[in-house]
């Protein structure tokens, strides 16, 4: 069975640093036995502004967002998904807003139960990787905190591409040894030698 992996693209530029090295990490993956859709956060119809914290996603058996719209169907991909990976350019030491509004709903995958202390996600067991650029070379580690300690409390195992000083949008075009990166860090999730 191929390895679903599903990659969420959260720069607003169509063409900047975070689509090559999607381009560079997807050459790495290869054809091989991997089945790859990538989505572009920027591109989504939404019906909120991220998480309303309605919290009726805790009150019905299935692990999604109550709120339909595109947003929802990215949930319902990620928890069909071996891989989920973030790619995003680091803005103002964070991941770009296209990614926080993802991100925060899926607080849908989860169910708690405070009383008991206990949590419960489709998640667990997965791979959530994370791709990041930042212009100069500050700023990805506090990029990156969130994403990791999410893994961490998730059960799931993770790995990240961070690329410092990549400069304006699209400057790393010719860099042989950041495509050489990606194509790698495509290589290590894919488990390819």
């Amino acid at each position: 069975m191929a390895k679903k992996i599903l990659i969420v693209s959260a720069s607003p530029v169509k063409d900047g640093n975070t689509t090559l090295l999607i381009g560079w990490f997807c050459e790495g993956l290869g054809a091989g036995n991997v089945d790859i859709e990538i989505i572009r956060a920027a591109s989504l119809k939404y019906k909120s502004n991220g998480c309303t914290a309605c919290r009726s996603c805790q009150k019905i058996k299935e692990y999604e967002c109550v709120i339909k719209d595109e947003a929802s169907i990215v949930l319902k991909k990620m928890a069909a998904a071996d891989v989920i990976v973030m790619a995003t350019p680091l803005y103002f030491f964070g991941a770009s807003a296209q990614l926080k509004l993802i991100f925060d709903r899926m607080f849908s995958l989860y169910k708690w139960d405070n009383d008991a202390g206990a949590m419960q996600t489709v998640l667990k067991g997965k791979t959530l990787a994370l791709i990041a650029s930042a212009f100069e070379d500050v700023g990805l580690d506090a990029l990156k905190a969130p994403f990791c300690l999410t893994a961490e409390y998730t059960g799931m195992k993770f790995e990240s591409l961070l690329i410092p000083n990549a400069g304006v949008s699209g400057a790393i075009k010719n860099n042989l040894e950041i495509k050489n990166k990606a194509i790698a860090f495509g290589r290590k999730i894919s488990g390819k030698p």
